[in-house]
């Protein structure tokens, strides 16, 4: 993984602490050696400082998902700041509140890392099976979206939607529920994995994100409550 933080103390520890837990980390200093980074290796997760000098982290985090759908931590130093919301908005999967507590941050690694797994492992696995006559059966129509349980391929009015594993994994939790609310607390649990009370507006923002691929009227708001699926 890719750890991206200008404070070369706090680079350090989060390096050496990852490493304890058999992590294999690179580093860099700023945004831009970041971005080339990211652009040199293959990471399987980028954990990325908000505040970075030649290119702060929301703008890297925003040139990468141009690129990639590899899974995003941020680490911001102000839990109830702006630079929260606006890292989720820019794509990332998560965050995480400087001084790091680095038990918190393992178990969201290991989260997202589960998260990108799952996906792949589901699509090669439909990739590796014999032809099923019943092909329909893995198809879910909602209007002009289609979602392919089988292949974890998404299509709107036929072309392929290209999502995040975190997008995804919420977009199947609407997908067995059509037409059902599920509160944020829920979601939480079921997309996120959280086992301890987590920042909802991890959930708000990800729907925003994902409304933006799939077409704004078909997730609904419920005050209150919660989102739901539109069936049609």
């Amino acid at each position: 993984m890719l750890v991206v933080e200008d404070d070369a103390a706090i680079r350090r520890s989060v390096q050496l602490a990852l490493e304890r837990y058999g992590y294999e980390v690179s580093v860099a200093g700023d945004g831009l050696d970041g971005l080339e980074a990211f652009r040199e290796g293959r990471h399987d997760l980028l954990i990325l400082d908000v505040m970075l000098p030649g290119l702060d982290g929301i703008g890297l985090c925003r040139r990468i998902r141009q690129e990639s759908l590899v899974p995003v931590l941020m680490m911001s130093a102000r839990g109830d700041s702006l630079d929260v919301v606006a890292g989720l908005e820019a794509g990332a999967d998560d965050y995480v509140i400087k001084p790091v507590d680095i038990g918190i941050m393992v178990a969201r690694i290991r989260t997202l890392l589960r998260r990108a797994t799952f996906g792949a492992d589901r699509s090669a696995a439909a990739s590796s099976e014999a032809p099923d006559p019943d092909t329909a059966s893995h198809l879910l129509d909602f209007g002009d979206l289609t979602i392919d349980t089988r292949g974890l391929d998404v299509h709107r009015a036929g072309a392929l939607v290209r999502l995040t594993p975190t997008e995804l994994r919420l977009l199947l939790a609407f997908a067995e529920h059509p037409g059902t609310v599920l509160d944020r607390r829920r979601l939480l649990r079921d997309v996120w994995d959280y086992g301890w009370e987590g920042d909802t507006r991890v959930v708000d923002l990800a729907v925003v994100r994902l409304r933006k691929k799939i077409g704004a009227h078909r997730i609904e708001t419920v005050r209150g409550f919660g989102y739901k699926l539109v069936r049609a």
